[in-house]
């Protein structure tokens, strides 16, 4: 399937009602971005803090005032400080040297990568919250009105929809600094007590709206936000109520991207408008291709994600669509939240019944009106070969378009594999439907695991074990024989939660020293809002839908987004690092089997997959608490090379005797006050990590250290206990990883403190290279 080649996420298509993936169209304009890179075109100049440049910024802009080559697109000049601007590349080169810039690079265009979810995490955390505390927190009431904003960074939004209605909303809060954009399709009354705000970002993206006619801002603003909405479902598959991680949040929408991508110059007129604005809370289900990195002062998001950090709002991005491969993962500033994507317990089962009355369940979302008795003849693709002699048999068994006859193919059901990888599901989907074909059995483990819409046409996906039990079928038969049923939705399936095949992997391409991603999530078969004008998803003869089903990392994300912002309601004082600390230390490592979280092809799950594990519905009470300030991101920033001049300029508040260490060395970001722990180039030699921990229940307390670690490491906590008191509520540890030799490749394993009530968890991970 494309979604291994970029962050897209799975849609359907009005006319062959298959998987459209952006991806190919994302992917080739990400590269001519990069091949751009030594030509005339757009640049960002970033200038740092606005507390810091202000004078080397103005009298920048003084100077380019008269070059008339210079037409300036976007002036970041809130929190910090820079413009966005068509250059010549001799400009660019020029204006790299001038004092008070810290880079200037070409404009980039990066990718834009429910019902029953929520409820899953709810029950499958197994966590119980006794009285005393459910009221202290008011976890019964997070559906109700608050004054936290969630601002998304997306495609825009559908106002209309159900999931943004303001009904029992109070005015708008008094921090709000923002605005609701007007267009030729979208009124400032479309704005609302829930939906506070709306900006579109017109220069170099083409952007004429934040109205979205896409889909997926609207997806993902009702996931991390939406309404409770009742009996919601995407043509009655996956009934149930909708509703977003914290329906009480208001919602500020940023329009960034539009067809062609998410261009970087306007994501950060997003970030400066959005820190401005009074936003608590950003999400982002977009970023750029792996490997784009490490240089953070290069990279849209993380400029823009640590300014945010600086003011306190809470940064929470997807990890990328580019899984199962090894170091994939995106977004990977230790200042971000980055969210990996897991399944939920509901499967889509379209059943495959063949002539030996042999039942398969298949999967897929399809509505075909097919008999359900097996009256239509199953041909397998190898005898439905054409005569071209370009084509062989492989070819054929994969129904490579032009491989198949017409005349074999019509009036038949198609059992095509998927072992050969020049084409896509889609286009062998439409060129079985082109050919004739009443129907389609793909026999893919990825396309089984991950559901995707085929709208009215009868398609059913099974993975390899399944899939060659109906091979041998429809070999072995002389009148072979088969019919695919339209797909139900099928509850408390198991196991559950599975880390998604394209979630994107770990260790992280900047450094192998900071653990990514932080944490998995819903992303598998989503539903959530849609807009209700889209008539590519609308079966033939029917209603456009208001809910639509998507799968990605982009739907994992929100559901973290939601979380945060349900943590900020109860505890407003709380830094982004607090927040991130209690959504990752609170996070679970088990299934609905009550086994080990798995991948999808069985092997266990690693921190790598899915970090500190899948989400729990209400981490609300961590016990304790790892908070990482911005001077330990200001070291990280020396440990990567950064100078202490160019450190001075990104941030706002630099201590006066701030300096660079003047012998770094890799335990430095090691020893960042971070949830999890990441060492590489390890041989073996003692390696001791410091940590330090607030108890955030200000009680008298102890806690106990227990070490998950794997054959041959030896991993001590020192000391073993954390006494805690009302007047001090923070305590560090240390702990001492070591090894006799032998350790090869990734070696993973966790530290948790508990005491009767709370348990808090951190991965480690210790890599030999």
């Amino acid at each position: 399937m494309c979604l291994l080649k970029g962050k897209c996420d799975i849609k359907t298509d009005k006319n062959m009602k298959g998987v459209l993936c952006w991806c190919s169209l994302l992917f080739v304009i990400c590269l001519l971005g990069e091949i751009k890179a030594d030509n005339d075109g757009v640049y960002i100049v970033y200038m740092g803090s606005a507390a810091t440049s202000r004078n080397s910024y103005n009298l920048l802009l003084t100077s380019l005032e008269e070059r008339k080559s210079m037409a300036v697109l976007h002036n970041y000049k809130n929190s910090f400080l820079g413009f966005a601007a068509h250059l010549t590349k001799k400009e660019a080169d020029d204006i790299a040297r001038k004092p008070g810039v810290v880079s200037v690079f070409p404009d980039p265009v990066l990718q834009l990568h429910t019902t029953r979810s929520w409820d899953f995490l709810k029950y499958h955390s197994g966590v119980e919250l006794d009285s005393k505390h459910s009221a202290k927190y008011n976890i019964s009431s997070s559906n109700a009105a608050s004054d936290i904003i969630i601002g998304i960074m997306d495609t825009g939004i559908w106002p209309e929809s159900e999931s943004f209605s303001d009904e029992g909303f109070g005015p708008i809060p008094s921090k709000w600094k923002g605005t609701c954009m007007k267009s030729d399709d979208f009124k400032t009354a479309d704005c609302n007590r829930k939906l506070i705000g709306a900006r579109y970002y017109t220069a170099g993206g083409g952007l004429t709206s934040p109205r979205d006619h896409n889909g997926h801002g609207t997806h993902t603003a009702s996931t991390a936000a939406g309404n409770t909405v009742h009996n919601a479902s995407y043509y009655g598959l996956a009934i149930g109520s909708a509703k977003g991680g914290f329906p009480g949040s208001r919602i500020a929408s940023y329009r960034v991207c539009g067809p062609r991508g998410c261009k970087g110059s306007n994501i950060l007129a997003a970030f400066d408008d959005a820190i401005e604005d009074g936003v608590d809370v950003l999400s982002l289900s977009l970023g750029s291709s792996p490997g784009y990195g490490p240089n953070f002062h290069r990279d849209p998001i993380a400029i823009g994600s640590f300014h945010a950090t600086e003011k306190g709002i809470t940064v929470v991005c997807s990890a990328g669509n580019d899984g199962p491969r090894k170091g994939s993962v995106v977004n990977v500033a230790p200042w971000i939240l980055t969210v990996a994507a897991s399944s939920i317990d509901r499967d889509f089962q379209a059943d495959i019944a063949l002539g030996d009355k042999t039942v398969i369940k298949g999967g897929g979302i399809n509505f075909g009106e097919l008999e359900k008795s097996p009256i239509y003849r199953l041909l397998y693709g190898i005898t439905a070969k054409g005569n071209l002699t370009t084509y062989d048999e492989v070819d054929a068994r994969n129904c490579i378009p032009r491989a198949l006859d017409r005349d074999k193919v019509k009036g038949n059901i198609i059992l095509c594999e998927s072992t050969k990888g020049m084409y896509s599901t889609k286009q062998k989907l439409a060129g079985v439907k082109r050919l004739g074909a009443i129907g389609m059995v793909y026999v893919n483990d990825n396309a089984r695991s991950v559901a995707s819409s085929t709208g009215s046409f009868p398609m059913a996906t099974v993975n390899r074990k399944d899939g060659q039990k109906i091979i041998h079928y429809a070999k072995q038969e002389r009148n072979p024989t088969a019919t695919i049923l339209a797909t139900v939705s099928v509850t408390e399936y198991k196991p559950a939660p599975v880390v998604a095949y394209f979630s994107a992997r770990g260790p992280s391409f900047a450094t192998k020293d900071i653990l990514k991603p932080d944490v998995a999530a819903p992303g598998v078969a989503i539903l959530a809002a849609w807009p209700d004008k889209d008539s590519v998803v609308k079966l033939t003869g029917k209603k456009p839908p208001h809910f639509y089903i998507l799968s990605g990392t982009s739907m994992a994300c929100p559901h973290v987004s939601g979380l945060a912002a349900m943590i900020k309601s109860q505890h407003p004082n709380w830094s982004p690092s607090a927040i991130k600390s209690a959504i990752m230390t609170t996070a679970t490592q088990t299934n609905n089997m009550k086994k080990p979280i798995t991948t999808n092809t069985g092997s266990l799950a690693t921190p790598y997959d899915f970090g500190a594990g899948e989400v729990i519905s209400s981490p609300l009470q961590p016990g304790l608490v790892y908070e990482t300030e911005t001077i330990h991101y200001l070291h990280f920033l020396c440990s990567i090379g950064y100078n202490i001049n160019t450190i001075k300029q990104i941030a706002s508040k630099v201590p006066p005797d701030f300096a660079c260490h003047t012998n770094p060395n890799q335990n430095l970001i090691s020893n960042m006050n971070y949830p999890s722990i990441a060492i590489s180039k390890f041989i073996g030699k003692q390696i001791i990590i410091s940590r330090t921990v607030t108890n955030v229940e200000n009680s008298d307390t102890v806690y106990t250290a227990s070490v998950e670690a794997p054959h041959g490491l030896k991993v001590t906590v020192t000391p073993h206990k954390l006494e805690f008191k009302k007047n001090k509520n923070k305590l560090t540890y240390q702990v001492s990883f070591r090894s006799d030799g032998g350790l090869i490749d990734d070696n993973f394993g966790a530290i948790t403190w508990s005491n009767d009530r709370y348990r808090v968890r951190s991965p480690f991970v210790v890599r030999s290279k």
